[in-house]
């Protein structure tokens, strides 16, 4: 069908009416058309632009993910400061912060505007004459992140308003945040594939914040929240409320719960309500924001070199459970290390009933002396996962015994071995261990790996059992015949399978030698060992003391790189991969030229709240900077989160720099 009488008007009023669509779904959760209906109009503004490029507008719904990579992130000077707000975390710090506003106004009276404290990221946005043209992250409150090609891609962010009287500059802050829903499809994704979990929604929508694919972006699903007006904005409200009522009257997407309190009891009565409605919401909060309602006050009151004087933040406690530990498991890992998993009675806690929690290894049972039977404290770390905290003593069973690792694999019944100076137990039998077999593909499949999307563990376990695929060369050898014998695959998902797989054959060199699962060799390591060797062949080459020559390789790496590759089976399986139409290349980074990161070396310990490792270790490298997997003296930098190991130590003796997650980010 063609659009030939169709005439510029009509695209913008399409447009328009499209956006109108977007924002009764999204905001007002109220549609007038259906899903099909609003499809429809969606293909039809896709054919229009099909046939007149010239015309497509670069807030047009069709334009949210475009197709070029942003290199990096420019940084760009706020215009007001982005500032952080105080914690408080009592009921008399409320008390003490309400008699300071009093004290400091000289009002008897105040009106407080009570919000949801979102647990995402703050961004600020920019809309001028209705049109969506920049959004910057906090970064270090003076200046932040230019993310706008990543922001565009949200579903629920407009990029043009719908009002009648729009405002020519309109300067917002808002909250980008990952809902709990897509979180847990995304970790659930990352377990089939072994690769390290998101610790919460809040570190998954920062990190897929900075990524540098706008594609990606789009894939992950995130929402935004807006919360506030900037002072630069032409719009002035007189009020918190006001300001909130007109995000919402532009169809912006706005805070569900909030209220305005004249006292203490109002403001407690609104932090408990939202306690009590915390398990139901879809996302993730931490608490209460607490403001002077009247702007013109707030501006008065000003800042501290750190927070604003006018608001503060009350943050709930974490939330604990108390249950009991009926067993404890042992899972087997790619790599044979033998993972303890306490088995819970099931307990409801923050939002999703628990029954399981890792136990990450014998020293840490030891060292809170776990046992089958113990009653125990047990907390989401950042909410989200389980963690048991401490023993209940004095509810101890009698004959309870302390737990051992079990001296065979629960698996394949191998004896079990402990290699001197590791924490790890591991089962050696790397072949006939069927549950190693099975963690190895579904890491060689995995999406930092291979890639292949359609091949999660359960279809990984289906075709051992049948086997059809004992190592990942037999990948490419499936037949749409075999897959027909999986129980569930019919003709569709065979070709998707298979079309999955055939795509897969085109993969960088770094990710490739990522998915072959050499001891010690993390994404870093692997790009590092890419960008020198150029080819896997010439890598599969090098002896240990040239492996040693590449900056940001050390001796055992490089030792565990060279026997991997000095055996027979492994190399005659990298040939199998090659023979099976595997095709190895290298890419092109593009790095930010000058920055203070060049040429600097960097190991990560501890766990990040606003990054996940690779996602640090991508802004490292951007800038310039190597990432490696342990500390030496070549080291210039230790990135610490939170829980950092030995590797702390071994960094401050040899005088290494240490860097905070948020001297890290001030350094972007």
């Amino acid at each position: 069908m063609k659009y030939s009488e169709t005439t510029y008007e009509d695209y913008c009023a399409l447009c328009l009416e499209i956006w109108e669509h977007n924002k009764r779904y999204y905001v007002d959760n109220n549609p007038i058309i259906t899903d099909v209906e609003f499809d429809h109009l969606y293909k039809r503004l896709e054919k229009i632009e099909q046939e007149h490029p010239d015309w497509i507008l670069s807030t047009s719904p069709t334009q949210r993910v475009g197709e070029v990579l942003t290199a990096g992130f420019q940084s760009i000077v706020h215009k007001t400061p982005m500032l952080s707000l105080e914690n408080v975390y009592s009921q008399e710090e409320i008390i003490d912060y309400i008699n300071r506003m009093h004290k400091l106004t000289e009002r008897p009276e105040l009106i407080f505007s009570c919000e949801l404290k979102m647990d995402g990221v703050a961004v600020t946005v920019c809309y001028e004459k209705g049109k969506f043209v920049r959004a910057l992250t906090r970064g270090d409150g003076r200046k932040g992140d230019d993310v706008t090609n990543n922001v565009r891609t949200l579903a629920s962010m407009p990029l043009q308003l719908i009002s009648e009287n729009l405002p020519d500059l309109l300067e917002i802050r808002g909250e980008i945040f990952m809902t709990r829903e897509i979180f847990e499809k995304l970790n659930a994704s990352r377990t089939e594939s072994e690769e390290q979990l998101w610790a919460n929604p809040r570190n998954a929508a920062a990190g897929t914040l900075k990524l540098l694919d706008p594609k990606e972006v789009a894939r992950r699903e995130l929402s935004v929240v807006f919360y506030a007006i900037a002072e630069e904005s032409s719009v002035n409200p007189q009020t918190q409320y006001e300001a909130l009522r007109l995000l919402s009257a532009l169809g912006l997407p706005t805070l569900e719960l909030t209220a305005r309190c004249e006292n203490f009891e109002e403001i407690w009565d609104f932090a408990e309500k939202v306690r009590e409605t915390r398990p139901k919401l879809p996302y993730n909060i931490d608490g209460v924001v607490i403001k002077i309602d009247e702007r013109r006050i707030a501006k008065k009151l000003g800042n501290t070199a750190k927070n604003p004087r006018w608001a503060v933040a009350y943050k709930f406690a974490a939330e604990q459970a108390i249950t009991r530990i009926t067993a404890i498991t042992v899972q087997v890992g790619r790599t044979g290390t033998l993972t303890p998993v306490a088995e819970l009675e099931p307990v409801f806690l923050a939002g999703s009933t628990i029954s399981r929690a890792t136990l990450h290894n014998s020293d840490e049972i030891d060292r809170k002396d776990i046992r089958v039977g113990d009653s125990v404290y047990i907390e989401k770390g950042g909410d989200v996962i389980p963690k048991v905290v401490k023993v209940i003593l004095e509810k101890r069973p009698s004959n309870s015994e302390r737990w051992k690792m079990p001296e065979k694999c629960p698996m394949c019944g191998t004896p079990v071995a402990k290699i001197p100076g590791e924490v790890a137990v591991r089962c050696p039998n790397n072949v006939g261990c069927v549950e190693q077999v099975i963690r190895r593909i579904a890491h060689f499949v995995s999406k930092g790996a291979m890639d292949i999307d359609t091949m999660g563990e359960k279809v990984i376990r289906k075709l051992v059992e049948k086997s059809f695929v004992s190592r990942p060369s037999d990948i490419y050898r499936l037949t749409a015949n075999e897959i027909a014998q999986l129980e569930g695959f019919k003709e569709k998902s065979i070709q998707n399978l298979l079309t999955s797989v055939e795509k897969s054959k085109n993969v960088p060199l770094d990710r490739f030698i990522m998915a072959l699962g050499i001891p010690h060799v993390g994404k870093g390591t692997a790009e590092d060992l890419a960008r020198k060797a150029g080819s896997i062949e010439k890598l599969a080459s090098m002896n240990e003391e040239a492996l040693t020559l590449i900056e940001g390789i050390g001796g055992i790496v490089a030792q565990s790189i060279a026997h991997f590759f000095s055996n027979d089976s492994n190399r005659q399986e990298v040939q199998w991969l090659l023979e099976g139409g595997v095709k190895p290349h290298t890419s092109d980074v593009s790095i930010i030229e000058g920055h203070a990161f060049n040429g600097k070396s960097f190991v990560l310990t501890g766990a990040l709240q606003d990054y996940t490792r690779t996602e640090a270790a991508n802004l490292i490298k951007v800038r310039g900077g190597r990432v490696s997997e342990a500390v030496s003296k070549k080291t210039d930098f230790l990135l610490v989160g939170d829980d950092p190991g030995s590797k702390l130590e071994k960094a401050k003796t040899l005088g290494v720099t240490i860097l905070t997650e948020p001297e890290f980010t001030s350094a972007l």
